[in-house]
């Protein structure tokens, strides 16, 4: 079993303390992505579960051990970098065996393993060459096949793929997918690119200041985020903010413009308290004036090639829409927006919290 199990964890540097009351189970053969900014935490709390860095608080446990204050070659973790971290001055087959020449293993039966472990990554013609004639897509294979071949119960990953380019990123994200699949790892996957998050994840875990903001698969979190700081940083373009205030009757909310949105939903926020309505662009549609469309006025648009991103704006907010029509709208036109019931998210305006974790408010924009 290789379950990690991250109790209540907690990470000071002197007097700063940079992570607290981090706990998080990662079941047996899962593939979980950290994701959030840099400076979230994230890489610090990997490197917490590898033992390169110490838990100042909680405990760590893999396979159901504590491993607070094991050695990291005692852990079962393999550790895949975004630098490569491989030796220049030897052969890809030197840099893959290399682990289990230090642990003794006789040289046939080493170049055997080699051999089949280069094979399932793509590396069967480039073990004699060195490093530095290889690409960055290849390097990063070399170091993943060194993780691979020492058969680890945790395959940790820290931002392997910041250093490609963005076709070679495509590429090694199915290929890091299919081996996880193949030797049914765990693997704990730490980045900043939410593409990565929610191409790879069986679940992702959204850190923000040292701190979890949720944990769910990413369609769990793309349609229900917990909070405006998740609502912002998953889904591309961002999420649309519009704040506003709950109405006496509390039956909708007023927008800065005058304009209101009916609220219904099975929790009600309280008369006049401050909200953010959450809208994506992509539900969003352009539409005529009238019948119940809110009204926004066009500043400009991006040429996509499949479609358009629109840039608008209600009062002084920005709003953007993704729409695969082209339009040829005129500068300070007023647009009629429309979009689906279920596609409202309400946040707490002071706190940031999502007002219904459970259901989706369901509401249509109206003209006031």
């Amino acid at each position: 079993m290789a379950e990690i199990a991250i109790r209540n964890a907690g990470k000071t540097y002197g007097k700063t303390r940079i992570m607290q009351d981090v706990s998080l189970v990662i079941n047996n053969g899962e593939f979980v992505v950290i994701l959030g900014p840099s400076g979230c935490g994230k890489s610090t709390l990997l490197r917490m579960i590898a033992g390169l860095e110490d838990i100042t608080d909680g405990e760590i446990a893999i396979g159901g051990q504590v491993v607070n204050r094991l050695e990291p070659r005692e852990r079962g973790c393999a550790m895949v970098f975004q630098n490569y971290a491989l030796y220049p001055h030897m052969t890809v087959a030197e840099n893959i065996g290399y682990a289990l020449k230090v642990a003794g293993m006789p040289k046939a039966d080493r170049l055997a393993k080699v051999a089949a472990t280069a094979q399932s990554v793509g590396l069967t013609e480039f073990l004699d060459r060195k490093p530095g004639q290889l690409s960055g897509g290849q390097r990063q294979r070399v170091a993943m096949a060194r993780a691979i071949i020492r058969e680890p119960k945790v395959f940790l990953f820290d931002e392997p793929l910041s250093n490609l380019d963005a076709k070679l990123r495509v590429q090694m994200r199915h290929e890091i997918r299919r081996i996880h699949n193949q030797i049914s790892a765990t693997s704990v996957f730490v980045t900043h690119d939410q593409h990565e998050g929610m191409t790879l994840a069986d679940r992702l875990v959204v850190m923000n200041k040292g701190t979890i903001e949720q944990i769910g698969t990413p369609e769990e979190v793309y349609d229900r985020p917990a909070s405006v700081y998740v609502a912002g940083f998953i889904g591309s373009p961002a999420m649309n903010f519009l704040p506003g205030r709950v109405t006496d009757s509390r039956s909708a909310v007023v927008l800065d413009d005058g304009q209101t949105i009916p609220l219904v939903s099975a929790i009600k926020p309280a008369a006049g308290q401050m909200v953010q309505i959450g809208l994506r662009p992509e539900k969003l549609t352009l539409a005529p004036l009238g019948g119940g469309a809110l009204a926004a006025r066009f500043e400009f648009a991006e040429e996509l090639g499949s479609g358009r991103l629109y840039h608008l704006k209600i009062e002084d907010v920005p709003v953007s829409v993704m729409a695969a029509e082209k339009h040829s709208f005129v500068e300070g036109q007023t647009i009629g927006l429309r979009f689906p019931n279920d596609a409202v998210h309400v946040f707490d305006g002071a706190s940031g919290l999502r007002l219904d974790l459970h259901h989706a408010p369901a509401a249509a924009l109206v003209s006031a």
